[in-house]
């Protein structure tokens, strides 16, 4: 059980990391795009921010410090069992 729950947590931070990345090269080419007056969705990139990509920035951290967390906890039990 414990097994299957810190797997499921970790596909879905690595899912989330994806968006994260794509979000920043996104960001990235779009900020390029503005500078040469080319239009490559900077604008929707600034109406996505609040409501997408805050969200899965505060996931992927609160995520990878509760996977963390997990992780360590189940080493300390299972030292102590043995």
């Amino acid at each position: 059980m414990k097994e299957k729950l810190l797997n499921w947590l970790n596909t879905a931070l690595v899912a989330d990391f994806f968006l994260v990345l794509l979000s920043f090269f996104w960001l990235a080419i779009a900020v390029i795009g503005h500078t040469l007056h080319i239009p490559l969705g900077l604008d929707l990139w600034y109406k996505l921010w609040q409501p997408v990509f805050t969200p899965a920035i505060g996931i992927l951290m609160a995520g990878s410090i509760v996977s963390g967390l997990i992780s360590w906890i189940f080493k300390r039990l299972n030292s102590q069992q043995q």
